[in-house]
């Protein structure tokens, strides 16, 4: 016996009848414009002749998709089509739903690059929904879909597809794809589409590949990006060497198959990085570089394409067709960026052509922390150029560019200003009545060592700023090489000076001694804020908290000339007081030729306090050294951060 139908029944059926969309106008004839966004919920079509049921048998038509396991943010492929193949359909609607509650809406479809395929806004959100454009018969459809990046669990897509005006087969469903987090899918890579038959447009039956999920997904131990690298593709990241132990903090990979030029570009765990970078360079440096960058932003990762600026440092977005790469799978899963580009064979900027099928390039990878309005900000996380420039499409093992020139100039200027300069000073201000009596090389201990350390630190200085001119073969303006040109001219001046010193009694020598005196402390001081400023330079990657030992020396520096100052303020006193003993005036002519001699003798001899003067000079030349081994440790090991990761 039939159960009577119950309200919600006959309120399904009355909506059923009265929707108001239809894929079909006419009898064998679909609506054009595709289904409305009406529809979104009940993926019912209406048809302008009356209410039409859907079919309740199996339908002839079926949902594939090219995995069955996806990671957040990637893409897969979904085709609809006839079982048994060469069944042609006319119009469909598709969405992917949750598969448990509240069954919503998500992820998102590409379009077609023929149109053949019409975006549908449902629930609010973005081209979650597609259906047809065209309603011509067709045997297959092939769509991209999109998982969202913050979501975890099975998806089921469900179509509506219609073979004729009384027959079409509602909520077709598809097996449930599982999302999981990126670096554990196990999703193979996308078939390439060929340019005969985009996304979209009918094409010979697909065959889903021989894939099976694995019944429990667990954490695969290395990321799949290494996968063929150094065999099928081009891999690189920073720090140098981090592909051979697949830990980069930042990596690209150049995959080359013909005309096709993908770049896969990937930022680290843990690294809290706000965008990741590919250059193309032609000489390892930036500026001029055609640069591929990977943004996210409000939720999901956008690509941009920019050229770099080397003064001031910059990567400019608007001279560059943003439609010469194109962004074919991205995600952002715990931090981690990662984004899939197809770049052009040729592209033209500002009169320069970076041609990938001819020319040869280094690799510029970088990443940071920060953004600037429509550009990137600097990349502080870190920055490295292949040591050399490659074909896109000669596989091959590459290492990082050498730092040596770099790292050989920064040891030499902090050897100079912090230590040699520094020491230097400190003999000539303070030890003139130290070793009175002892002679070096025919000279006063304090001028033989005074000069010693100041012509080390020119000939330092020297050679640092030529190395550091081999290096960047151009001039490069910013804080840190005005100031150090200032230090370098007055270090290149001061002993050329000393060469035209007036003798002891002429009366132009305490203009001498003025001018000495303020030139070098001058260079020193500004030599130390070079210093400071190098902190923040790219190239350099030296810790921000190196500024603190920095400030640390200068701490450490005014204290020493300040006890020292008081010392000789003590010396003088005592010497004062000694001389004042003795009322010249009371004294015999013997006595007073006595106290000459006396006085003579005493100027022969080390003034007051030479023992403290030279036990703190002890101390602080073992203090000075030990900041001068850890700066320069800091300069050579950089980035002392993955120096000390590796350890």
């Amino acid at each position: 016996m039939m159960q009577p139908l119950t309200m919600r029944s006959w309120l399904a059926t009355l909506v059923t009848a009265l929707l108001a969309v239809a894929i079909w106008p006419d009898p064998g004839q679909s609506l054009p414009q595709g289904a409305p966004e009406t529809v979104c919920d009940t993926m019912l079509p209406f048809h302008s002749g009356g209410s039409v049921l859907p079919q309740n048998s199996v339908s002839p038509f079926s949902v594939e998709t090219s995995s069955s396991t996806l990671g957040q943010g990637q893409t897969l492929r979904v085709d609809l089509t006839g079982v048994p193949a060469g069944l042609s359909f006319g119009g469909y609607m598709i969405q992917a739903r949750n598969r448990n509650p509240p069954h919503q809406i998500i992820g998102q479809f590409g379009p077609a690059r023929d149109g053949t395929i019409k975006l549908m806004n449902c629930e609010n959100s973005v081209n979650n929904s597609a259906t047809h454009s065209n309603a011509g018969n067709k045997q297959q459809v092939i769509l991209e879909w999109q998982s969202p990046v913050d979501f975890l669990g099975e998806v089921v897509f469900n179509a509506t597809i219609a073979q004729s005006y009384n027959e079409f087969w509602v909520g077709v469903p598809s097996q449930p794809v599982q999302i999981v987090r990126r670096d554990l899918s196990a999703a193979p890579p996308l078939p390439t589409l060929s340019p005969s038959a985009p996304a979209g447009t009918t094409r010979a039956p697909y065959v889903p590949p021989s894939y099976v999920a694995p019944n429990n997904v667990v954490a695969v131990s290395t990321d799949p990006i290494y996968n063929g690298c150094g065999q099928s593709k081009n891999c690189f990241g920073f720090p140098d060497g981090c592909v051979a132990t697949k830990s980069c903090t930042s990596i690209t990979v150049v995959t080359v198959r013909g005309d096709v030029f993908e770049f896969e570009i990937q930022s680290g765990k843990g690294t809290n990085a706000a965008y990741v970078a590919v250059g193309l360079s032609d000489d390892a440096k930036m500026g001029d570089d055609l640069t591929t960058e990977c943004v996210p932003e409000n939720g999901r990762v956008n690509l941009y394409s920019s050229l770099t600026s080397a003064s001031p440092y910059s990567a400019v977005r608007s001279n560059v067709n943003q439609n010469s790469a194109r962004l074919l799978d991205a995600s952002i899963v715990d931090g981690v960026i990662y984004c899939r580009v197809q770049r052009d064979a040729v592209t033209n900027v500002q009169g320069r052509t970076f041609d990938l099928r001819n020319g040869k390039y280094h690799l510029l990878v970088a990443s940071g922390s920060s953004l600037k309005e429509n550009s990137v900000g600097y990349h502080d996380i870190g920055r490295l150029p292949s040591a050399q420039p490659i074909n896109l499409a000669e596989v091959q093992d590459l290492s990082g560019s050498s730092k040596l020139l770099i790292q050989l100039h920064g040891a030499f200027m902090i050897a100079a200003w912090i230590g040699t300069t520094s020491l230097g000073i400190i003999f000539a201000r303070y030890f003139k009545q130290t070793w009175v009596g002892s002679q070096s090389c025919g000279k006063d201990q304090w001028f033989a060592w005074h000069r010693l350390l100041m012509v080390t630190t020119w000939s330092l200085t020297v050679a640092a700023y030529v190395l550091i001119w081999v290096e960047l073969k151009r001039a490069v303006w910013h804080a840190h090489s005005i100031i150090g040109l200032i230090t370098v001219i007055l270090c290149f001046i001061q002993p050329i000076g000393a060469l035209f010193r007036p003798g002891p009694n002429d009366k132009k020598r305490p203009y001498f001694n003025w001018g000495h005196w303020l030139g070098g402390n001058l260079a020193h001081i500004l030599g130390i804020v070079t210093i400071f400023f190098s902190v923040k330079l790219p190239k350099a990657e030296l810790p921000e908290w190196m500024d603190w030992i920095l400030v640390s020396f200068v701490v450490v520096h005014v204290l020493v000339h300040l006890i020292f100052s008081i010392g000789g303020m003590a010396s003088e006193r005592h010497l004062s007081q000694r001389a004042n003993t003795f009322q010249m005036g009371d004294m015999s002519h013997h006595q007073q030729h006595a106290m000459r001699n006396g006085m003579s003798m005493e100027r022969k001899m080390d003034a007051p306090y030479a023992g403290m003067r030279k036990g703190l000079l002890g101390v602080y030349g073992v203090v000075l050294f030990l900041f001068v081994a850890v700066l320069i440790l800091l300069v050579v090991l950089a980035p002392i951060e993955q120096f000390l990761g590796k350890s």
